[in-house]
Formats: structure tokens, sequence, C-alpha cells
């Protein structure tokens, strides 16, 4: 008997149709084994029944649970001799095994411990969303839902790698086929079943992980820098009356547009306090002074942070909880005091502020009341977002602190527009799965955890580009959260404009270029050319000339018909981080671009001489163009250069590991756009990287 229960091994891919009666598994299997030229096997229940019916016994009792198995076990082994790379099977021990379960409340032993033992390389499991169909041999159509879940939970109990097939039989067989197609491509990767289906499940595509893959084995080229963007070279520089001037002309078109502010949101503070933490787990309150572990560890920003401690917005809410917890606080000597109020700010009985998004924190203190960042950004919003009296605030969040915005942006919102007499719509995203990407080893191999499961880790900023490619409206401003400045939001405002007045006039010419080309019009084509070269900073060929008529079109209308960027540019004063470069691609053509430290070669010292001689800053401060000609939505996704993201290195559970970042929001992926780089003065950029930067005077209260 146990012999005859044994499967067969073989090298073929089993795919297993899994599910209750009359849910298509029949259907699927034949067209799979259509599709893929190869076998399938019948339900053997099917015949066995049908003789006990022809000889009107009773249809199906717990006895026929062994004999119907048997029967599907040999099925199954004599169609392995005629498949062709793929068996697909109608049914398996396993259903055998649920039935018996469901109809008798019991399994025989042996049929269980076989269901358990028997392997597939996926089992695809098919959905009740079909009709009943009427059989005699069948149970009735009640209970389908409750059948179904102990139908799932029996492949998540016995750990069998399963993926759902839901929809029409048309929905059915492609989803089927495309997922067994790419089974095939994981396979051949070195996945496993499991892996696969961890994989789908993330919802990320095979491809990307594959390209992913080839990145840590080959490394990601670096960027080839021609020449820092400058002053008259790539940078337009600005009168104070011509930002005014610019900003004007937004004013008087801006309601005739939908705009919207979009914020990247989603980061934690942890940066923001990391040497406060670094000096709790680092520094013995009994056995040494803080004096003598600033000198130990030449910790200036530990000192820094003491001296302006009374300055901080948060200073009045954690000394009131101190006192609380502490009756004689006020008898510490300085030493403790300093140290306890560093530990009630970073614990987590406490405050707990390092593990908060940025967004939620205390940055600024005003006269009547403590604001946090999401308020100073619906401040600047209805100052420069705002059309028709309705204002539109886009914040990208982790789902798990979305209701800490909720909450806040609830306490704030009325006042701020009665305040403004604007209507303020907010509205949240989360970075999609789907974005994330595969961590590997040293030795480039896919990066396990302790339970042997595929590590995947956020894709960074650059993955927001889908967020950004799912917004409806005319311009957004992108800002960062943490770059806010308490009170001048009038200023600010002026440059915000100002930078969407020159994207609109850009865009206004562009869009009258690409309607002439539209109509096969020569009349302006070298005005065009020339405006391309001087207005947008893209380079001609110097043989434009020469184009037929036809190519001369067809090369302006693919360097015109993009979206377009007008990013504000600060002086650089030491910052570190990315910059506006004139830079070379793998094909040779020269365009601007916002370049990262990371994505030099510094070892080349041509290279490292053009950054050291950079003149100016990316402060993240762009104002986008999203439609086109025709007044239809870009597909921003077709705009990315996904060649240029960024290998990271970093530690999980003590092990290092490597994990691939998808090119910047404003670097590799907007590296398609038409770019146009404006200086604006730095009061502009005045970013939160560590708690001691809100002790600058743009942090302060005036």
């Amino acid at each position: 008997m146990e012999e005859n229960l044994t499967q067969k091994q073989s090298t073929i891919v089993r795919v297993a149709l899994f599910g209750p009666e009359s849910t298509g598994k029949t259907t699927l299997a034949k067209q799979l084994a259509e599709h893929f030229e190869t076998a399938w096997v019948p339900e053997y229940a099917r015949d066995y029944l049908q003789g006990k019916l022809d000889k009107n016994a009773q249809i199906c009792n717990a006895d026929d649970m062994l004999p119907i198995a048997l029967g599907q076990i040999k099925l199954e082994n004599d169609n392995l001799s005629i498949a062709n790379k793929y068996l697909f099977c109608d049914t398996n021990v396993m259903v055998t095994k649920v039935f018996s379960e469901v109809n008798y409340g019991f399994c025989d032993p042996l049929l269980n411990e076989v269901a358990q033992k028997h392997e597939y390389d996926l089992f695809l499991l098919t959905d009740i969303d079909v009709p009943w169909e009427e059989d005699v041999l069948r149970n009735s159509v009640e209970n389908r839902e409750s059948v179904f879940s102990v139908f799932k939970q029996t492949l998540i109990e016995n750990k069998k790698p399963f993926i759902s097939i839901s929809g029409d039989t048309n929905f059915r067989i492609n989803k089927a086929i495309a997922l067994i197609d790419d089974f095939s491509k994981a396979k051949k990767m070195g996945f496993s079943s499991s892996d696969f289906v961890q994989i789908y499940e993330h919802g990320i595509p095979l491809k990307n992980i594959k390209n992913q893959l080839n990145f840590f084995k080959n490394g990601i080229p670096k960027t080839v820098l021609i020449e820092p963007a400058k002053v008259s070279n790539g940078i337009l520089k600005l009168s104070e009356n011509d930002y005014q001037e610019k900003a004007t002309y937004f004013d008087s078109v801006k309601s005739t547009l939908k705009l919207k502010k979009f914020v990247p949101a989603s980061g934690a503070a942890s940066r923001m306090f990391k040497f406060l933490n670094t000096f709790l787990n680092e520094f013995d309150v009994e056995n040494e002074s803080i004096h003598a572990y600033i000198n130990r560890k030449k910790d200036s920003k530990l000192s820094i942070f003491i001296v302006g401690l009374e300055k901080f917005p948060f200073y009045d809410e954690v000394l009131f909880e101190l006192e609380k917890t502490f009756p004689d606080f006020n008898n510490f000597n300085s030493d403790y005091k300093n140290y306890y109020f560093i530990e009630t700010l970073l614990s987590s009985k406490h405050f707990d502020f390092a593990n908060k998004p940025k967004a939620i924190l205390p940055f600024h203190k005003y006269s009547n009341r403590i604001s946090t960042p999401i308020e100073e950004h619906l401040n600047e919003c209805v100052h420069y977002a705002t059309s028709k009296g309705n204002s539109h605030l886009h914040f990208t969040v982790s789902e798990s602190h979305q209701k800490e915005f909720e909450i806040i942006i609830n306490a704030i919102k009325s006042k701020i527009e009665n305040e403004n007499k604007t209507t303020i719509e907010i509205s949240f995203s989360n970075q999609d799965k789907s974005t994330d990407t595969i961590a590997v080893d040293m030795e480039n191999k896919p990066f396990r955890d302790e339970m042997g499961k595929l590590v995947f880790r956020p894709g960074g900023h650059g993955a927001l580009i889908k967020n950004l490619n799912n917004l409806e409206a005319d311009i957004i401003f992108i800002k960062n959260i943490d770059n806010v400045i308490q009170n001048h939001n009038e200023t600010i405002a002026l440059y915000k404009k100002a930078l969407a007045g020159i994207l609109i006039e850009l865009q206004k010419q562009v869009f009258k270029y690409l309607n002439e080309i539209e109509n096969s019009s020569e009349k302006h084509l070298n005005e065009t050319i020339i405006f391309v070269k001087n207005n947008l900073n893209i380079e001609i060929p110097k043989d434009v000339e020469n184009y037929t008529l036809e190519n001369k079109i067809s090369f302006l209308k693919n360097i015109l018909d993009r979206p377009i960027r007008v990013c504000g540019m600060v002086k650089n004063e030491g910052d570190t981080g990315g910059g506006p470069f004139w830079v070379k691609d793998t094909n040779g053509n020269v365009s601007l671009q916002i370049v990262e430290t990371s994505q030099i070669d510094l070892t080349n010292i041509n290279q490292a001489n053009i950054l050291a001689n950079a003149t100016h800053f990316n402060p993240v401060d762009l104002v986008c163009g999203i439609r086109n000609f025709k007044n239809e939505k870009f597909d921003l996704t077709k705009y990315v250069d996904y060649n240029s993201g960024f290998i990271v290195q970093k530690n999980k559970d003590g092990r290092d590991l490597k994990g691939y970042e998808l090119p910047g929001l404003w670097n590799g992926a907007m590296a398609k756009w038409i770019s146009v780089f404006v200086e604006v003065p730095l009061m502009t950029f005045n970013p939160v990287k560590t708690v001691n930067d809100l002790l600058n005077s743009y942090h302060q209260p005036q």
C-alpha cells in the first residue's frame, strides 16, 4: 500500500491546482497543458465515484478516501513519462486529505502522512469567485467560503508554496501563464519555490530583481562629470525684480491651473538624534563627567546640544516630564540633569523622538504654540500652492505613522484655513512595497533572515516617482519635510512662485513649438533649436542643420516632449550632498543633472576636482510640470535613468549586507526630464539633519 502511495521523483516541474469543488481547476489545468504543450493529470475521484454511481452504490464515504488517493497518485506518476517540462495536476492527495477532514471530520493517518510528504513546485489556489456548477457528484453550494478557508489554511499550515488565482477564465489563464513563465525564470536564477512566492507577494517584478542582482554583481557605472553647473553656465541668476516679476506672472495665471505641493515625509528621525543615542550607549553617569566624555570622544555636537538646551522647542515639555518623574530633579547636579533629559527625550517609555517621523516632532516655538513640520508645510502651502481658494497638499508617509499625521492635521487645519480664507485638501500615499529592493550578502548572494526568508529593503526616495506619477495636477511643488523655517512664509512663497512662473513661461513656449511640430510646420524650426540650446540648456548636435526635415522634427519633438522641472539651487557653503553638474551619459550625450557625491568616482582625480569646484548645492526645491502639450499626463516612469541607483552597505542582526537604492527622486528618477536650474537665496535651504540644526537662526523665534 505505502509503495503505491509514493510520488515518483522527476525533474519535471509539478504545478498543483488546489481548491474546493467547482472552482475551475480542471479548465485551468487543461488550458495550461495546452499552452505549454505538456500533459495534465485529471481528477481520478470523478471516474471512481461515477463508477460507484453506475452500480447504485453510495456515492462517497470515508472508506473511499485511500482508494481515491491511490488512483490519483498512479495517474500522476503515469503522466510524468509523457510530460514536457511541466505537469499540471487538476488535483492531488492534499485535496483528498482536506475533503476527508471537511466531510468526515477526520483523515486516515496514512493519507495525512502521504499528503504532507508529496511535493509540488507550486500550488495554484483557485478562488470561489466563479459560478457554482451543479453536478450530482458534488457537494452542496453551501459553505463555499468556509470550505475555501480550510483549503487555504491547509496550505499555510503545511508550508506549501502557493499563489491564489481569481477572476474570470481569461484572466485566470493569462495570470497563470505569466506566473509559470516567471517561476521558470526564478528557478534559473537560483530561487526556491518559497522565494518565488515571497517575491510575488511583495509585488516586485522578477525582472527588477534580476536587474538588481546584476547591479550587485557588476556594479553601477559612476556618473561622468564634465564640469559643475555655474551661474551663466547652466544656472540662471535672477535679480530681486526678476523674482518679483516671475512670481507676479505666476499669480496672474494660476487660476487656470491645479496646483499641488508634494512632501516626502516618511523618514524617521533616527539620524537627527544619532549622536545622542551614542552618548546614552557609551556614557556612564556614575563614573564619568559629561565634560570628560566630550573631551574623550571629541563630541562637539553634544556640547552644542547641552549649551543650547533651553532653546529647543521641546525643552519645556521634557522638563515638565522630568519633574513629574523625579520630584527632586531640580536638586540633581548638571550632569545628572542633562543625562536624564537626553534619556527622557529618546526613551520609548517617554518621548521616543528618534523612532518617530521628523514630520510630527516639535520644530519651532512661537509665543502661543509649538509647531511641527506638518504645520509649517500647511502654512507654506496656502501661500503658494493655492488656486481659486483651494490648496492641495500631499504627504508620502509610512502606513504605520499616518494616524499621527492625521491627528496633528485635524488639530490645526481649520485654523490655518480660516486665517488664509483657503480650503486645504490633504492626501497621503505610502511607498509602494513593489518598489522595495532585494538585499545581498557580501558575496552578492541573496541575504536571508534567521528564518531563511529573503530580505527586501525600501528603495529610497527614488521609489516616490511612482507616487508622484499618481498625482493629478498641472504644477507640483516638491519640498522635503524637514526644510521649513520659522516665519518668513511670504518670502519663501515669493521664490517658490518665481520658480513656478519660470516653469509656466518655458512650458508655454515649449508647447507652442510642439504644436507647430505636430502640424509639420517648418516656420520656426531654427528658432526652436536656438530656444532649446539657450533656454533649456540642451546640447544640440553640430550637424543638426544637415538633418532631413523629417529627422529634424523627430529630434526636436523627442527632446521637447518631456516633463519639465525648474530647480532652485543655493550657493554651496560646505554642505555635503547633491549638486548641479554637466554630465555625459553612456551614449556621449551631455546634459544638466543633479548628482549625489556617491555617484561620483572620487578615486579619479579629474572627477574629484570637478566636484571640489562646484559652486552650488541642491536644496530639493523643485517645481514640476507633468502634462504634455496636449494636456495629457506624462508617464513619469518612462523618464527614469534606471542605471543610476546606489549600492549601500548596511547591517542587519549583526551581519553585513548590501542594499540597492533606486535612482533618487531628483537624481536618476528625473534624469530624462527637461531641467532648468535657478539660483535661489540660502534662506530657502534650512533642513534639520541633526537636532542641533534647530538652534540655527531660521528655526528660532525672530
